[in-house]
């Protein structure tokens, strides 16, 4: 997976609005407004002081939004500025990516007026958007000859399989388990992935130029095995959290990923906190498998880890990734300003907030209330900050 951070190709004389010119523009807005707005609706909804008409129970419906809503926009984005630049091919823009933005907008509005509309018609209206997205850039990647990254299509197609059974088991169950743990895997497998290319690639690029010294250990095989562990880790979990075993195993892979990350010259980026974040971000995935084992063990409950994996290492890591693309490929400096570390510090604050509600039940009600606020903050704070440059045309 290449990690340079090339322009997007401007191949073709583009003349429509600037917000449907590149992918990352129209998905990265979207997808951090609704990031924020739906954790202000979740809060009156999780205190009963507010009724959706969905046929979600409220837990679910909050959790589906966040792994199978939000997220899949800032993947999205971040895949159809990435491959372009992977395969050499003209980026998708215009009236086809607009098709795509408002098949995402018309699938928030079906899984939350579901119970108007059925849900059956909400899941085929919602699972559209990420069957389109998966055959979009399987189409490029195929025609563009890149192999290697194909393994991103099987995942966004495993996030696809995850929402399509979200949305059985809610129905038929009554409630989203499985279906809940799968994208939750797939989220933290993509992570593991993109990061693990992306961290050590932009951090030797800024220790190269700005603090010469120790530089970050390149993906080798090391990386390769500790993926494929965290994969079959990863997937057990899926179908069971507790016990002796499964304890071991997520310890074993925390620690793996502790070693990882410390491989990666992290200490020295102190003073670029664009870069830093990014490894603040990566540090919640072994924090999530340690959580996950404590829970295993029965010491806290299993929410911890899902709310380190999910609240830290999604909710920093696409902040960071959204901030970086949209400097980028705006023409600006890249650099973070105080605005930009005000939105990184409100995420961490968000994500710490909800792990620690999970661990100290006397605090919950607090802890969540400064989560959510945190977290909608860092969300509608990219919105204001990153909002103009993104609907404008690149200087």
């Amino acid at each position: 997976m290449t990690t340079q951070s090339t322009p997007v190709p401007r191949l073709r004389l583009y003349q429509g609005p600037a917000v449907l010119s590149y992918g990352f523009r129209p998905f990265f807005l979207l997808g951090a407004a609704y990031a924020g707005l739906a954790i202000l609706a979740w809060l009156p909804v999780f205190l009963g002081e507010l009724t959706l008409q969905t046929t979600f129970a409220p837990r679910d419906w909050h959790v589906h939004e966040m792994l199978y809503g939000y997220l899949p926009a800032v993947i999205t984005g971040f895949l159809f500025t990435a491959i372009p630049n992977w395969t050499g091919r003209l980026p998708i823009q215009g009236m086809p990516l607009l098709a795509l933005v408002i098949v995402w907008i018309i699938g928030r509005l079906a899984v939350t007026c579901s119970a108007g509309i059925g849900w059956f018609a909400a899941m085929l209206i919602d699972i559209s958007f990420l069957a389109l997205i998966a055959a979009a850039i399987g189409r490029e990647i195929l025609v563009g000859r890149n192999w290697r990254n194909l393994k991103v299509v099987a995942l966004v197609a495993l996030l696809l399989l995850g929402n399509i059974a979200f949305h059985l088991e809610a129905h038929f169950a009554g409630t989203a388990d499985y279906g809940i743990r799968a994208g939750i895997a797939v989220v933290v497998l993509l992570i593991l992935l993109i990061g693990g290319r992306i961290i050590p690639s932009f951090t030797r690029n800024w220790l190269v130029r700005e603090n010469p010294g120790r530089l970050p250990s390149p993906f080798a095989r090391f990386d390769v095995a500790i993926v494929i562990l965290s994969a079959v880790a990863l997937l057990a979990w899926v179908f069971r959290q507790d016990g002796f075993w499964m304890g071991i195993l997520l310890t074993l892979i925390g620690v793996l990923h502790i070693i990882r990350l410390g491989r990666w010259a992290g200490d020295r980026t102190s003073r670029e906190r664009l870069v830093l974040v990014l490894h603040v971000g990566y540090a919640f995935i072994p924090v999530g498998f340690l959580l996950s084992a404590a829970s295993a063990f029965s010491f806290v409950p299993a929410s911890a880890g899902v709310h380190a994996w999910m609240a830290g290492a999604a909710g920093v890591m696409t902040l960071a990734v959204m901030t970086r693309a949209s400097l980028g490929h705006t023409g600006q400096r890249l650099t973070a300003s105080p605005s930009t570390q005000g939105i990184y510090a409100a995420i961490v604050i968000a994500a710490l907030a909800r792990i620690c509600a999970v661990i100290v039940p006397a605090w919950s009600g607090q802890l969540l209330h400064l989560a959510a606020f945190a977290w909608a903050a860092a969300f509608l704070g990219f919105v204001v900050y990153f909002g103009r440059a993104l609907m404008s045309a690149t200087k």
